[in-house]
């Protein structure tokens, strides 16, 4: 039986834990569920399991419990993780998402080791972290969306053929790494009063940013457009590499991927155009932008233009 007839198929308890899972990713994650639209069901069933079982964890993190409270209730959610991995959950558990979960684990060879990855990096954030170095940042990145990309190229699979397939994993963890430092530049403020510094220490001390981001102008006496490119053209140069996994990828999942993606990228070139706008509010796209790029990512444009950038690069 296909994965698509598996999902028709399926029993009354795993179609209502996967609606769930869809209400949730609806409801918490316009960007994502804009790109995953794009998807076979069967496909877009098992993204929306993933992304309800890491909103869970983001929302233990980002809760108000004190941080034993929230330190607990992560081990748990990996307890819950690790019945997930030994097929311990049956199809009436009580809880929707590790039934779909399951359910899209049964169906596709998802690495579920990286949701362990998920929540090791969330532990990182309740004990308050802070990262000296670009090096360290991206552990933490590679914990919190690196492994979310490796996840996906799960579900995707890969074109049989493609050339340097065995760097699809590679280029799915650098893309996850791209998107997640667009989010932190985005987020900068919103982090700031949430006690939580993600920018490396010696890159805020570079342009006079030590003091910190806690009102809508830069620290006196700072170059906080300087910070903000110098780290813009660290995040484009990972999306540059990362968008190299588009051509090992089908027509439909490449589409959600590039779309998905490419909402990010313009996200980071807005970022880029006015960097002070990250202090007095959250920059995002307008629906019809959003609309153009997912429309731009189904026509495949942006595979076949990187796969032609790849062919010349390895003839050259």
């Amino acid at each position: 039986m296909s994965r698509v007839e598996a999902t028709a198929h399926a029993s009354a308890p795993v179609l209502a834990a996967y609606r769930y899972c869809e209400t949730v990713t609806g409801q918490q994650a316009r960007n994502f569920a804009y790109g995953i639209r794009l998807l076979p069901t069967d496909r877009r069933q098992a993204m929306s399991a993933l992304y309800a079982f890491s909103r869970r964890v983001d929302d233990i993190g980002d809760g108000g419990l004190e941080t034993a409270a929230k330190q607990q209730r992560l081990e748990d959610t990996r307890a819950l993780l690790a019945r997930v991995k030994d097929g311990r959950i049956s199809e009436d558990d009580t809880d929707p998402v590790a039934v779909a979960l399951a359910d899209a684990a049964r169906r596709f060879p998802i690495p579920l080791d990286a949701l362990d990855e998920l929540i090791d990096g969330v532990l990182a954030d309740v004990r308050g972290e802070t990262y000296e170095t670009w090096d360290d940042l991206k552990v933490y990145c590679r914990c919190v969306a690196g492994g979310i990309g490796r996840l996906s190229l799960g579900v995707f699979g890969t074109v049989p053929g493609a050339p340097d397939v065995e760097r699809a994993p590679e280029y799915a963890d650098t893309l996850g790494l791209a998107l997640q430092l667009t989010n932190i530049l985005r987020d900068v403020r919103e982090d700031a009063a949430n006690g939580r510094t993600y920018l490396p220490a010696e890159d805020l001390a570079k342009f006079g940013c030590s003091a910190g981001f806690h009102g809508p102008v830069p620290p006196a006496g700072s170059d906080f457009t300087g910070l903000v490119h110098f780290e813009v053209a660290r995040a484009r140069a990972l999306f540059a590499e990362g968008f190299r996994l588009l051509p090992m990828l089908d027509r439909r999942s490449g589409a959600c991927v590039a779309a998905m993606a490419g909402i990010y990228h313009r996200l980071l070139t807005r970022i880029a155009d006015d960097p002070e706008a990250v202090l007095r509010g959250r920059v995002s796209l307008p629906g019809r932008e959003k609309a153009f790029v997912a429309v731009r990512g189904l026509s495949g444009l942006d595979a076949r233009a990187i796969g032609r950038r790849a062919a010349v690069r390895r003839r050259g």
